[in-house]
């Protein structure tokens, strides 16, 4: 034994030096832990030769190997932490070979089935992974490490593997994504195992209702938390090209573990949306409509599945697409409403009645109404007007359920974008291309559609939170409190141009039969916010001139109920009391607050609330004339309070025999509405060439160039332009109505003698100047002043 033993000794002095310095770092008894001064020594020595440090890495490896195989935990221990304190201390060029050994190291201990070992080889791996290397090394893979932290994660030991498995993924990407020489951790192999591994430790977070998504600190031992930060740093770090390679691993562990909608709650997907609001916080913004983009796209392969999944799929998009919509410019901002859209038409298509396709539908409008309202106001009004152009008119005798539905959605949509948009003007609010197809559709067959469209125009027009007040007809006008404001000067130009389409739409949509008090509510409220917001002398005769059509309409109308008749006339003396009020004609007002008193004696029926039914004696209102309004006394005053009411005491453009009745007692304003407005035809005079020439007007008889008519056009009111005019159209509409089409030909074809009769006129009258002597007698042949006397057309521009 001793000679055994002086062999052992004797062979131990010929054994290299940096075995020899391993050797002495590890003590008799493991509990004793590493010997400090002999690890200072093995430092010191590894520092002063670099080139020996794949050989002590080595040897470690096999120390520590030999010791798992006998299950000396203790000094595995020891070597793990010499390796560890070698790593931090040596950054020398030749650290890549120490690096391979250490990393033997590191997978031996993973491998082992002891806990503690598997922890101790992750906390070595997270150290390994904090350092900053000079060289990259190409050969290096982190397959294995990929795998074994993944395994680790889905551990059912307890919350201590779990953590140390996120740390270990963590540590991996840190170490990976910040070098594109390296290993590409983006590839699907790598992140089909990342991604499900923090996605199983978060589902179980009781973070999920905390809306404050903020970064947790790195030593949270609570293994769902942990995983979020993992989740937001790995998505931070993701690039444009490779952020497609999380949101997939994603959306597949949702589809697989049917997380979209949970079987013990299917309508609660908190974990969908917390997921996804994790990753658009953390996301680089510029690209977080890909997001989107993604989301939708699976949002399209889902397109035959249950309703409750793509109901959950739209409610995450609603939650998160608000995100997106601050980056998205141009294209992009229709494409996502272009595919709202396209997945709302779809769903009309699966069924109209089932209610799961209900919530979907409502789902998505509710994502539309999100994403627009984080848009400037001026995409708004793009988006109205592109699901405008989107939605099918509707036709009175070729329409189907489905076409219903296709227009209700789409109004809803329509009216989900229009809550998010605040008015400034109208003429920006209401383009042609938008207003006269909305108007179109104010008088849909249906009356839920109509309804719908009044409601739209509720939102755009009200601009000081006056809809609220006015959704219900009153006589209480003095209660309602009203925020009044002076109409600015572009808003009075819009009235006046687009008025008379305006007011036609909403008489036509009084006259349908079937109306319920909501419609004529809803009429009432339109014309009351557009009485508030363009309150003005300027266009109260045109609302007073409406009230009393709206009254005619109620007497005289055949199709009408009884009942509907009722509500039209509290619609006109509720407005009849809200115009005096709002524009402050005080002798009109007492006259309105006359038949309000006596309606109230006689007549209460005729005084608003609306009802759908009445009871079967009420006395009809053709029987009581003296409650009805009067157009004289409105028009007397009118005019004691300051205004002209000589338009107001003309026939009435509503009603029999005014604009826009065609045969068979139908209107078609969208036909009549143009009238004169492209050329005006007298029927009592010739056309020229120029009345089909766009921008030149031709000159009438009556209105030629004089001084005289010059000072007319300045000096004339207003009220007399709009009188003549209203008169040019009526004979234009007459003309059109019953001149035969040889007749408007003959009408519309340019004279070509004109010019030259001018210029005849013209030498004649020289002519005659130059025979005249210079007299007494002949100057006071002279009939007309100069100033008086006409232009010759040849001098026309």
């Amino acid at each position: 034994m001793f000679i055994l033993t002086r062999c052992c000794g004797c062979c131990s002095a010929f054994r290299p030096r940096y075995k020899r310095l391993v050797d002495n770092i590890f003590p008799v008894y493991p509990q004793d832990g590493l010997v400090k001064n002999n690890m200072e020594k093995l430092t010191f020595y590894a520092l002063s030769s670099p080139e020996k440090l794949d050989r002590i890495g080595e040897y470690l490896y096999q120390r520590a190997a030999r010791d798992i195989y006998r299950r000396r935990y203790g000094f595995v221990i020891i070597a793990m932490e010499a390796m560890d304190q070698l790593l931090l201390a040596c950054h020398a060029p030749t650290l890549n070979l120490f690096v391979e050994s250490f990393l033997k190291m590191v997978q031996k201990l993973l491998e082992s089935t002891e806990p503690e070992l598997q922890i101790l080889a992750t906390q070595s791996f997270v150290k390994f992974a904090n350092i900053e290397e000079d060289t990259p090394s190409y050969h290096r893979r982190y397959d294995f490490f990929v795998s074994k932290f993944s395994a680790m994660c889905h551990s059912a030991e307890g919350d201590q593997i779990r953590i140390a498995g996120i740390k270990g993924l963590q540590a991996v990407v840190r170490k990976t994504v910040s070098d594109d020489l390296v290993e590409n951790i983006w590839e699907s192999v790598h992140m089909d195992k990342i991604v499900p591994s923090l996605l199983f430790n978060m589902q179980d977070s009781r973070f999920l209702n905390n809306e404050a998504l903020e970064t947790a600190p790195e030593d949270q031992t609570d293994p769902p938390m942990l995983a979020e930060t993992c989740m937001r740093e790995l998505v931070g770090r993701a690039s444009f090209g490779h952020i497609r390679a999380v949101l997939k691993p994603v959306l597949k562990h949702f589809d697989l573990h049917k997380l979209w909608a949970p079987q013990d709650d299917p309508n609660q997907n908190e974990f969908a949306i917390h997921t996804f609001r994790i990753i658009m916080f953390s996301i680089q913004a510029q690209y977080s409509y890909t997001v989107v983009e993604t989301l939708m796209a699976h949002l399209d392969e889902n397109v035959k599945s249950s309703p409750i999944i793509r109901t959950s799929i739209a409610g995450v998009l609603s939650k998160i697409i608000a995100i997106a919509a601050g980056e998205s410019v141009g294209p992009s901002v229709l494409e996502i409403i272009n595919s709202l859209l396209s997945h709302l038409r779809d769903s009309v298509k699966h069924g109209t009645s089932m209610t799961e396709e209900k919530q979907y539908q409502e789902a998505l409008i509710n994502a539309l109404g999100e994403f627009a309202n984080h848009l400037p106001d001026y995409q708004k009004i793009e988006i109205m007007m592109f699901i405008m152009s989107k939605i099918p008119f509707p036709l009175v005798d070729n329409h189907t359920p489905a076409d219903n539905l296709l227009q209700s959605i789409l109004l809803k949509s329509l009216l989900k974008v229009g809550t998010k948009y605040q008015t400034i003007h109208l003429n920006s609010t209401f383009p042609v291309s938008f207003l006269e197809p909305l108007l179109r559709m104010s008088l849909a067959p249906d009356p839920d559609m109509r309804l719908l469209v009044q409601k739209i125009l509720h939102t755009l027009i009200d601009r000081h939170q006056n809809l609220e007040k006015l959704s219900k007809p009153t006589v209480n006008v003095t209660e309602l409190d009203l925020v009044l404001e002076k109409s600015s000067r572009p808003d009075l130009i819009f009235i006046n141009k687009h008025g008379p389409i305006i007011y036609d739409a909403l008489y036509t949509s009084l006259q349908m039969d079937t109306n319920t008090p909501d419609n004529v509510e809803a009429v009432y409220t339109t014309l009351a916010l557009l009485c508030v917001e363009l309150a003005s002398a300027e266009t109260v005769i045109d609302l007073l001139q409406l009230v009393l059509g709206i009254q005619s309409l109620a007497l005289n109308s055949t199709s009408l109920s009884t009942a509907q008749k009722f509500n039209l006339h509290a619609l006109v003396i509720a407005l009849l009391v809200l115009i005096p009020s709002v524009v402050s004609i005080q002798p009109l007002l007492d006259y309105a607050n006359q038949i309000v008193d006596a309606r109230k004696q006689e007549a209460p029926h005729l005084l608003p609330d609306l009802a759908v039914h009445y009871p079967a004696n009420t006395e009809v209102a053709n029987k009581l004339p003296h409650l009805l309004v009067d157009q004289m006394a409105v028009c007397e005053n009118v005019k004691s309070g300051g205004l002209d009411p000589s338009r107001l005491a003309q026939t009435s453009p509503y009603g029999a025999g005014g604009p826009g009745v065609v045969a068979g007692g139908q209107r078609n304003s969208w036909i009549e509405n143009a009238r004169g407005s492209i050329i005006e035809i007298n029927p009592t005079q010739e056309v020229d060439s120029a009345s089909s020439s766009p921008g030149v007007q031709r000159k009438l008889p009556e209105e030629e160039l004089t001084f005289e008519s010059m000072k007319k056009v300045l000096t004339e009111p207003a009220e007399t332009r709009k009188e003549a005019e209203a008169r040019r159209r009526k004979q234009l509409s007459d003309t059109f109505r019953t001149a035969t089409f040889s007749e408007l030909v003959r009408r519309t074809q340019p004279k070509h003698d004109v010019l030259q009769n001018k210029l005849n006129e013209i030498f004649k009258s020289l002519s005659a100047n130059e025979r005249r002597s210079p007299g007494e007698n002949d100057k006071k042949k002279i009939e007309k002043p100069a100033y008086e006397q006409n232009f010759p057309e040849l001098f026309f521009y």
